[in-house]
Parts: C-alpha cells; structure tokens; sequence
C-alpha cells in the first residue's frame, strides 16, 4: 500500500479538525496554513469528504469545516476510503475480484491478506486516538519493530 499524498493532507486536515471540533466551524484557510496544505489542493480534499459525509460545511462569515461525526467515531481508513477509494487495490482492482491460475494462484490469497492487514491497522484507529497521541497498542508495537523503519 502506497499512503497518497491526498490521504496524507486528509488525515492531518481531519485531525486538525478535530482538534478544533469544540470551537465552531473552521475555515479551510486555517487548515491549510496550520497543516502547510496546498489550499486550492485542500478545498477538493474537503469536498471529498463532505461528499463522503466525513465533514459538514457551512457557508458565509462564520461559516467552514466541521467533523461530521465525533472524532473516536472516524476511522483513518474511512478518511483514506473517502479520498482514494479503496485501501488496497491491485492493478486497480480489489484482491477478491482477482483471480489467477497455475503458479500464480498463491497470489491471490497474499494480497487478501495483505489488505486485511493494512485494513486491520487503518480500521483499528481513529482521528481522536492520533489527536491523544493515544495509538492502540497493536498499532504501537509494530512501529517500534525495528524493521518498520528500515527501507529493504
């Protein structure tokens, strides 16, 4: 899996939201500057997810951005889901509609499991658990492998 530059800007904008979710609604500008995002760049990320029914935008003066739902209620994956689409695609395809022959079937269940992983982790926390430095345990362990931080 390939974390695009889009999911990278929408989680740190959804996590900015966040943390700002008592304060009434936020302006993309703020976002942007806080986050170093591109804005005109942003403003397509917030339609994804307002589209995605991830954020609510409100019009005018006081208007702006706003999680549309509590922050331990957004999953990274459904903001990843809501700006690329899905998690884990192979040649553009989700693994369960692959299929192979011969040597190569082995192939299938790989990259099943592999989303299931990546799944697995992106599923497994939510904006308010990065917004309190609070990442599950799971998650946690395998960043401290030592092997996570090495390119092979």
């Amino acid at each position: 899996m390939r974390v695009s530059a889009r999911a990278d800007y929408a989680v740190r904008a959804m996590l900015e939201l966040a943390v700002r979710q008592h304060g009434g609604p936020v302006k993309a500008e703020t976002v942007a500057l806080a986050q170093d995002i591109p804005h005109k760049f942003l403003e397509g990320i917030l339609g994804d997810l307002r589209r995605g029914g991830l954020v609510e935008s409100r019009r005018g003066g006081s208007g702006g951005y706003r999680l549309a739902r509590p922050a331990d209620a957004i999953t990274v994956a459904d903001v990843v889901r809501a700006v690329d689409g899905p998690i884990v695609s192979v040649r553009g395809e989700r693994p369960n509609r692959l299929t192979y022959t011969g040597p190569a079937a082995p192939l299938l269940p790989l990259w099943v499991a592999v989303r299931a992983g990546v799944r697995r982790v992106l599923e497994g926390v939510t904006l308010a658990d990065i917004a309190a430095d609070a990442l599950p345990e799971p998650v946690r362990e395998l960043a401290a492998e030592p092997a996570s931080w090495q390119n092979p």
